[in-house]
Protein backbone atom coordinates (compact mmCIF):
# COMPACT_ATOMS: atom_id res chain seq x y z
CA UNK A 1 0.00 0.00 0.00
CA UNK A 2 1.12 3.78 -0.54
CA UNK A 3 1.69 6.04 1.48
CA UNK A 4 -1.06 8.15 2.63
CA UNK A 5 -0.95 11.26 -0.49
CA UNK A 6 1.28 9.50 -2.34
CA UNK A 7 -1.35 7.72 -4.62
CA UNK A 8 -2.83 11.10 -5.15
CA UNK A 9 0.02 12.87 -5.82
CA UNK A 10 1.09 10.22 -8.82
CA UNK A 11 -2.38 10.46 -9.82
CA UNK A 12 -2.20 14.39 -10.56
CA UNK A 13 1.04 13.47 -12.33
CA UNK A 14 -0.64 11.40 -14.62
CA UNK A 15 -2.70 14.04 -15.36
CA UNK A 16 -0.68 16.76 -16.25
CA UNK A 17 1.72 14.54 -18.11
CA UNK A 18 -0.73 13.45 -20.24
CA UNK A 19 -1.80 17.15 -20.91
CA UNK A 20 1.05 18.33 -22.24
CA UNK A 21 1.58 15.74 -24.24
CA UNK A 22 -1.48 16.31 -25.64
CA UNK A 23 -0.96 20.17 -26.08
CA UNK A 24 2.96 19.40 -27.53
CA UNK A 25 0.26 17.13 -30.24
CA UNK A 26 -1.85 20.25 -31.02
CA UNK A 27 1.33 22.44 -32.11
CA UNK A 28 2.55 19.87 -34.02
CA UNK A 29 -0.85 19.86 -35.49
CA UNK A 30 -0.86 23.89 -36.13
CA UNK A 31 2.34 23.99 -37.52
CA UNK A 32 1.07 21.50 -40.07
CA UNK A 33 -2.17 22.66 -41.18
CA UNK A 34 0.29 26.04 -41.32
CA UNK A 35 2.93 25.03 -43.67
CA UNK A 36 0.73 22.57 -45.68
CA UNK A 37 -0.53 24.11 -48.65
CA UNK A 38 -4.85 22.42 -49.47
CA UNK A 39 -5.23 20.03 -52.14
CA UNK A 40 -4.95 22.31 -55.64
CA UNK A 41 -2.88 24.96 -54.48
CA UNK A 42 0.69 26.32 -54.80
CA UNK A 43 2.99 27.65 -52.26
CA UNK A 44 3.55 31.42 -52.84
CA UNK A 45 7.25 31.86 -54.37
CA UNK A 46 9.45 33.72 -51.72
CA UNK A 47 10.34 36.93 -53.36
CA UNK A 48 14.38 38.21 -53.10
CA UNK A 49 15.47 41.54 -54.01
CA UNK A 50 17.53 41.95 -56.57
CA UNK A 51 21.55 41.35 -55.81
CA UNK A 52 23.70 43.34 -57.82
CA UNK A 53 27.50 43.23 -56.76
CA UNK A 54 29.01 46.88 -56.37
CA UNK A 55 32.15 45.74 -54.31
CA UNK A 56 34.26 46.75 -57.94
CA UNK A 57 32.81 49.76 -58.42
CA UNK A 58 34.59 52.70 -56.96
CA UNK A 59 32.45 55.31 -57.65
CA UNK A 60 29.97 54.05 -55.43
CA UNK A 61 32.32 53.29 -51.97
CA UNK A 62 30.78 56.01 -50.48
CA UNK A 63 27.65 54.42 -50.57
CA UNK A 64 25.92 57.45 -52.79
CA UNK A 65 25.35 58.14 -56.88
CA UNK A 66 25.78 61.77 -57.91
CA UNK A 67 23.51 62.30 -60.41
CA UNK A 68 24.47 65.23 -62.91
CA UNK A 69 21.23 66.78 -64.50
CA UNK A 70 19.61 69.99 -65.83
CA UNK A 71 17.10 70.12 -63.15
CA UNK A 72 14.92 72.63 -65.63
CA UNK A 73 12.79 70.29 -67.87
CA UNK A 74 9.50 69.12 -66.82
CA UNK A 75 8.39 66.34 -66.89
CA UNK A 76 11.82 64.55 -67.03
CA UNK A 77 13.73 67.23 -64.04
CA UNK A 78 12.35 70.04 -62.33
CA UNK A 79 12.01 71.55 -58.92
CA UNK A 80 8.95 71.04 -57.03
CA UNK A 81 6.90 74.86 -57.13
CA UNK A 82 8.84 77.16 -54.60
CA UNK A 83 10.79 74.34 -53.33
CA UNK A 84 14.48 72.95 -53.90
CA UNK A 85 12.69 69.45 -54.04
CA UNK A 86 14.01 67.12 -56.94
CA UNK A 87 10.98 65.71 -59.48
CA UNK A 88 10.01 64.16 -62.70
CA UNK A 89 10.34 60.78 -64.49
CA UNK A 90 14.49 60.90 -64.57
CA UNK A 91 14.62 61.27 -60.95
CA UNK A 92 12.49 58.98 -59.78
CA UNK A 93 14.11 56.40 -61.99
CA UNK A 94 17.39 57.69 -60.98
CA UNK A 95 16.39 56.62 -57.61
CA UNK A 96 15.26 53.54 -58.28
CA UNK A 97 17.98 52.59 -59.87
CA UNK A 98 20.03 53.62 -57.02
CA UNK A 99 17.56 51.48 -54.73
CA UNK A 100 18.58 48.38 -56.31
CA UNK A 101 22.52 49.21 -55.90
CA UNK A 102 21.93 49.96 -52.52
CA UNK A 103 23.02 52.97 -52.08
CA UNK A 104 21.39 56.81 -52.18
CA UNK A 105 21.02 58.95 -55.15
CA UNK A 106 22.01 62.91 -55.26
CA UNK A 107 20.93 64.94 -57.63
CA UNK A 108 23.68 68.16 -58.90
CA UNK A 109 22.07 70.66 -61.05
CA UNK A 110 24.17 71.45 -63.98
CA UNK A 111 23.78 73.73 -66.52
CA UNK A 112 23.09 71.60 -70.06
CA UNK A 113 26.37 73.23 -72.31
CA UNK A 114 28.57 71.65 -69.78
CA UNK A 115 26.91 68.99 -68.32
CA UNK A 116 29.68 66.08 -70.50
CA UNK A 117 32.31 67.94 -69.27
CA UNK A 118 31.19 67.93 -66.30
CA UNK A 119 30.85 64.33 -65.64
CA UNK A 120 34.53 63.53 -68.03
CA UNK A 121 36.14 65.55 -64.98
CA UNK A 122 34.27 63.10 -62.28
CA UNK A 123 31.83 66.36 -61.53
CA UNK A 124 29.23 63.42 -60.09
CA UNK A 125 28.96 59.71 -61.55
CA UNK A 126 26.03 59.27 -64.01
CA UNK A 127 23.83 62.05 -66.48
CA UNK A 128 20.05 61.35 -65.89
CA UNK A 129 19.00 64.62 -67.71
CA UNK A 130 16.47 63.52 -71.13
CA UNK A 131 19.98 63.19 -73.08
CA UNK A 132 19.55 61.46 -76.75
CA UNK A 133 21.95 58.98 -77.78
CA UNK A 134 23.83 60.80 -80.56
CA UNK A 135 26.91 59.29 -82.34
CA UNK A 136 28.27 62.45 -81.64
CA UNK A 137 28.01 62.13 -77.89
CA UNK A 138 28.70 58.51 -77.61
CA UNK A 139 32.59 59.31 -78.63
CA UNK A 140 32.22 61.35 -75.55
CA UNK A 141 30.81 59.27 -73.03
CA UNK A 142 28.99 55.62 -72.56
CA UNK A 143 25.79 55.47 -72.63
CA UNK A 144 22.79 52.54 -71.01
CA UNK A 145 19.72 53.03 -73.10
CA UNK A 146 16.65 53.48 -71.04
CA UNK A 147 13.54 55.12 -72.99
CA UNK A 148 12.88 55.98 -76.08
CA UNK A 149 11.60 59.96 -76.64
CA UNK A 150 10.74 61.76 -80.09
CA UNK A 151 10.56 65.59 -80.70
CA UNK A 152 7.85 67.78 -80.94
CA UNK A 153 6.88 71.18 -81.49
CA UNK A 154 5.15 73.73 -79.47
CA UNK A 155 3.10 76.49 -81.72
CA UNK A 156 0.26 79.56 -80.30
CA UNK A 157 -3.32 78.01 -79.96
CA UNK A 158 -4.78 77.20 -83.52
CA UNK A 159 -1.21 76.96 -84.75
CA UNK A 160 -1.24 79.76 -87.36
CA UNK A 161 1.70 79.10 -89.60
CA UNK A 162 0.01 75.49 -89.89
CA UNK A 163 2.83 73.51 -88.68
CA UNK A 164 2.75 69.95 -89.65
CA UNK A 165 6.20 68.54 -89.78
CA UNK A 166 10.03 69.76 -89.71
CA UNK A 167 9.97 71.07 -93.16
CA UNK A 168 6.72 73.37 -92.26
CA UNK A 169 9.57 75.37 -90.11
CA UNK A 170 11.56 76.48 -92.88
CA UNK A 171 11.02 80.31 -92.58
CA UNK A 172 10.30 80.99 -89.80
CA UNK A 173 11.35 81.60 -86.37
CA UNK A 174 11.94 78.91 -83.61
CA UNK A 175 13.34 79.22 -80.14
CA UNK A 176 15.04 76.30 -78.89
CA UNK A 177 17.63 74.95 -75.72
CA UNK A 178 21.14 74.91 -76.98
CA UNK A 179 23.08 71.84 -77.25
CA UNK A 180 20.03 69.80 -77.76
CA UNK A 181 19.35 67.28 -80.30
CA UNK A 182 16.66 69.53 -82.06
CA UNK A 183 19.07 72.48 -81.84
CA UNK A 184 21.09 69.98 -84.11
CA UNK A 185 18.04 69.08 -86.36
CA UNK A 186 17.11 72.68 -87.23
CA UNK A 187 20.46 73.03 -88.44
CA UNK A 188 20.18 69.93 -90.74
CA UNK A 189 17.17 70.74 -91.67
CA UNK A 190 18.51 74.41 -92.71
CA UNK A 191 20.77 72.69 -95.20
CA UNK A 192 17.13 71.60 -96.86
CA UNK A 193 14.90 74.49 -96.36
CA UNK A 194 14.93 77.35 -99.62
CA UNK A 195 14.08 79.82 -96.89
CA UNK A 196 16.42 79.15 -93.81
CA UNK A 197 15.01 78.76 -90.44
CA UNK A 198 15.92 81.64 -87.74
CA UNK A 199 17.01 79.45 -84.65
CA UNK A 200 16.83 81.30 -81.66
CA UNK A 201 18.60 79.27 -79.02
CA UNK A 202 18.42 79.68 -74.71
CA UNK A 203 20.33 78.04 -71.93
CA UNK A 204 17.13 76.27 -70.95
CA UNK A 205 13.94 75.30 -72.36
CA UNK A 206 11.83 77.33 -70.50
CA UNK A 207 13.29 80.18 -71.32
CA UNK A 208 12.40 79.28 -75.14
CA UNK A 209 9.20 78.44 -74.45
CA UNK A 210 8.32 82.02 -73.30
CA UNK A 211 10.12 83.77 -76.28
CA UNK A 212 7.42 81.56 -77.96
CA UNK A 213 4.44 82.74 -75.64
CA UNK A 214 5.94 86.51 -75.86
CA UNK A 215 5.62 86.35 -79.46
CA UNK A 216 9.46 86.42 -80.28
CA UNK A 217 8.77 83.16 -82.17
CA UNK A 218 6.62 81.14 -83.80
CA UNK A 219 7.16 77.88 -82.29
CA UNK A 220 9.42 75.59 -79.73
CA UNK A 221 11.62 72.68 -80.48
CA UNK A 222 11.68 70.11 -77.93
CA UNK A 223 11.22 66.57 -76.94
CA UNK A 224 8.10 65.24 -77.32
CA UNK A 225 6.51 65.24 -73.77
CA UNK A 226 8.46 68.35 -72.99
CA UNK A 227 6.92 69.95 -75.26
CA UNK A 228 3.41 68.37 -74.19
CA UNK A 229 3.94 69.22 -70.59
CA UNK A 230 4.41 72.79 -71.81
CA UNK A 231 1.28 72.87 -74.12
CA UNK A 232 -0.59 71.54 -71.28
CA UNK A 233 0.71 74.28 -68.42
CA UNK A 234 0.20 77.15 -70.91
CA UNK A 235 -3.30 77.78 -70.04
CA UNK A 236 -4.31 77.32 -73.56
CA UNK A 237 -1.86 79.34 -75.14
CA UNK A 238 -0.22 76.81 -76.88
CA UNK A 239 -0.81 73.24 -78.05
CA UNK A 240 1.55 70.52 -79.00
CA UNK A 241 1.48 69.64 -83.22
CA UNK A 242 1.27 65.69 -83.48
CA UNK A 243 2.66 62.88 -83.59
CA UNK A 244 5.90 63.04 -82.78
CA UNK A 245 8.99 63.65 -84.67
CA UNK A 246 11.53 60.77 -85.18
CA UNK A 247 11.51 58.70 -81.57
CA UNK A 248 15.15 57.87 -80.33
CA UNK A 249 17.07 56.53 -76.87
CA UNK A 250 17.09 58.43 -74.44
CA UNK A 251 20.82 57.19 -72.25
CA UNK A 252 22.18 57.39 -68.75
CA UNK A 253 25.61 59.14 -69.30
CA UNK A 254 28.67 57.55 -67.35
CA UNK A 255 32.25 58.06 -68.10
CA UNK A 256 34.34 56.56 -70.80
CA UNK A 257 36.45 53.32 -69.13
CA UNK A 258 33.72 53.35 -66.07
CA UNK A 259 32.82 49.58 -67.17
CA UNK A 260 31.64 48.35 -63.49
CA UNK A 261 29.52 51.45 -63.16
CA UNK A 262 28.03 50.72 -66.52
CA UNK A 263 27.71 47.17 -66.00
CA UNK A 264 25.83 47.63 -62.82
CA UNK A 265 23.45 50.75 -63.83
CA UNK A 266 22.57 47.80 -66.58
CA UNK A 267 21.67 45.51 -64.00
CA UNK A 268 20.01 47.73 -62.23
CA UNK A 269 17.79 48.87 -64.71
CA UNK A 270 16.92 45.20 -65.68
CA UNK A 271 16.19 44.85 -62.83
CA UNK A 272 13.23 47.25 -61.99
CA UNK A 273 12.10 46.69 -65.50
CA UNK A 274 11.50 42.88 -64.24
CA UNK A 275 10.15 43.71 -61.43
CA UNK A 276 7.58 46.04 -62.96
CA UNK A 277 8.91 49.48 -61.01
CA UNK A 278 9.70 50.62 -64.38
CA UNK A 279 6.32 50.73 -65.84
CA UNK A 280 5.23 51.99 -62.74
CA UNK A 281 6.89 55.06 -63.10
CA UNK A 282 6.26 55.90 -66.46
CA UNK A 283 2.70 55.23 -66.13
CA UNK A 284 3.09 57.84 -62.79
CA UNK A 285 3.93 60.06 -65.69
CA UNK A 286 1.43 59.78 -68.07
CA UNK A 287 4.92 58.57 -70.38
CA UNK A 288 3.99 54.87 -71.17
CA UNK A 289 4.27 55.45 -74.81
CA UNK A 290 8.41 55.96 -73.84
CA UNK A 291 8.82 52.14 -72.49
CA UNK A 292 12.04 50.59 -74.57
CA UNK A 293 10.98 47.66 -76.52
Amino acid sequence: MLPRGLGRCLLVFAVLALASMLAFAACDDEEEEGTTPTEGETPAAEVTPAEIDISGVPELEDGVLNVGSDIAYAPFEFYQEGTEIEDGLDIDMGRAIAEELGVEAEFLNTGWDGIIPALQTEDFDVIMSAMTITDERSEEIDFVAYISVGTGIVVPTGNPDNIQELEDLCGLTVAVQVGTIQADMLNEQNDKCDEAINIVTFDTNPLAVEDLRSGGADANFSDFPVAAEDAAQSDGALEVVEPQIAPEPYGIGIRKGSSELKDAVADALQAIRDSGKYDQILADWGLEAVALP
